[in-house]
């Protein structure tokens, strides 16, 4: 199967089972939060809503599309970190899974609401940081420019989610006159039934857009995986036809050829003849071919590379105040540019579906630690049915804005800074319990330098003992 020898199938298998592993833990982990207020409440059985929740991530995980996943595997650049040594791609996935499991497996053992997301980009960057340090390291191992925008969205989500949430319960004070929603929840009783479907909505919401950003984190994980083992399978989207690249890529040089050589600075002569460099290399594999049998499999990766080098040199060197296109050449080269991305930007649907299933079992798994984290050690008062709903509601919504920009968000901690912030709504600062506070914000503070470190170190132990 792929052309791979029977232990290194073997080696793939394990990878792409610990894939799932780590989506059965952000499952139980973070998932926690959608279930944490419907369950307090009484407002569900906590059977009815850990299945109930499964259900709407496995659904959020196909209707999110693959902007974050991608966004997830342009953070390494695997066209660079990639060679003819398998191993040294199996050292590479190994590592930044293991890293980011035992950093949740611990902090889920301690009840500490921390970020799966956290922890995923920091193995992720650990990996490409270490694989600097090595001799045969080709330059930049980190695509440092996705990094910061990921890095700004994780920093931004929980301070905007403490925030709009205050906001929010301001206008529930203002305009719900039932004060019903305002009093802690009775131990035995459900709470009205008006109450009852505004926190089953809320659940939803979250659970679904966990899903569909979260779950496109998984599936980001098994393209790296994927791509990193077994390039000349994965590297481009096996329903297409590669030839049919060939109209784009015309496109492309003709944009290219249209640029004023004698506007540019030397710098950007420069990146002009490195983009020229790979669409000659395109035209040299589709040369006096004809037929897809008569494209060798991997010139795939050859492909791949190519197109992402072009897109990531061309958008750098378009947005040089040297080049002067018209209107019209910048939309065809956007549009062929597109087109060229489908064929690297995609999932197989089994990757979805892998991804689903794995955060959905998660799902029903090990949530109650975290609940009564979320419900109880947060503030000083018990979680009140406005503040379950006021802090689930801007966490849905935030992290559904951040799914259709394609970028990541951390559900754990928008959430956990929403009910911080509902606290504080409901009695003050001084309402918050600042030991609790303070070691999610350790957690918080800690979770990408220690995951870099681990998935780091990791990385350069596989790669010594592999050769």
């Amino acid at each position: 199967m792929f052309g791979l020898e029977p232990h290194v199938l073997l080696l793939l298998g394990v990878c792409l089972l610990a894939a799932c592993a780590f989506e059965f833990v952000n499952g139980f982990h973070d998932t926690a939060n959608a279930v944490a207020t419907v369950i307090y409440t009484n407002t569900l059985r906590p059977w009815v809503a850990v299945v109930w929740s499964a259900f709407w991530n496995f659904i959020g995980v196909f209707a999110g599309g693959i902007s974050v996943a991608m966004g997830i595997v342009y953070l390494l650049p695997v066209e660079s970190l990639v060679d003819a040594n398998v191993y040294h791609g199996i050292a590479m996935v190994g590592a930044l899974i293991l890293g980011a499991i035992i950093w949740n497996v611990g902090t889920w053992y301690y009840g500490i609401p921390a970020s799966s997301s956290h922890a995923l980009i920091g193995s992720i960057l650990g990996v490409g940081i270490a694989f600097s340090l090595l001799p045969e390291s080709r330059g930049a191992a980190v695509n440092w420019g996705k990094a910061g925008e990921t890095g700004i969205a994780l920093l931004v989500g929980p301070l905007l989610g403490f925030a709009l949430t205050i906001g929010m319960m301001f206008l529930f004070k203002r305009f719900i006159r039932n004060k019903a929603i305002f009093k802690e929840p009775h131990k035995r009783k459900p709470p009205p039934l008006w109450i009852r479907l505004m926190l089953i909505v809320t659940c939803t919401l979250v659970s679904f857009f966990h899903g569909s950003n979260d779950g496109q984190k998984g599936v980001g994980l098994i393209m790296l995986i994927l791509i990193g083992i077994v390039p000349s399978y994965f590297a481009l989207d096996q329903t297409k036809n590669p030839l049919d690249l060939r109209e784009s890529l015309g496109k492309v040089e003709y944009v290219m050829n249209r640029v004023n050589r004698n506007e540019l600075s030397p710098a950007d002569t420069k990146m002009l003849a490195e983009i020229q460099v790979q669409t000659s290399d395109l035209d040299r594999i589709f040369a006096n071919t004809t037929r897809i049998e008569d494209l060798p499999r991997q010139t795939r990766f050859e492909i791949r590379r190519d197109i992402l080098l072009i897109g990531n040199r061309a958008k750098k060197l378009l947005g040089s105040e040297k080049v002067s296109l018209s209107t019209q050449d910048r939309s065809i080269y956007d549009g062929a540019m597109k087109e060229m991305k489908t064929f690297t930007d995609y999932a197989p649907w089994w990757v979805l579906f892998m991804v689903s299933i794995s955060l959905a079992v998660g799902t029903m798994v090990g949530w109650q630690r975290i609940v009564k984290t979320i419900g109880e050690r947060i503030g000083k008062e018990h979680l009140s049915y406005a503040q379950g709903a006021s802090s689930e509601l801007v966490a849905a919504g935030m992290i559904g804005i951040s799914t259709q920009f394609g970028l990541p968000a951390s559900t754990t901690h928008v959430l956990t800074s929403s009910i911080a912030g509902s606290m504080v709504a409901s009695r003050g600062v001084k309402n918050v319990n600042p030991g609790m506070v303070r070691t999610i914000a350790l957690a918080w503070v800690l979770t990408l330098p220690v995951t870099m470190m681990l998935s780091g170190l990791l990385f350069l132990l596989f790669r010594a003992l592999m050769g």
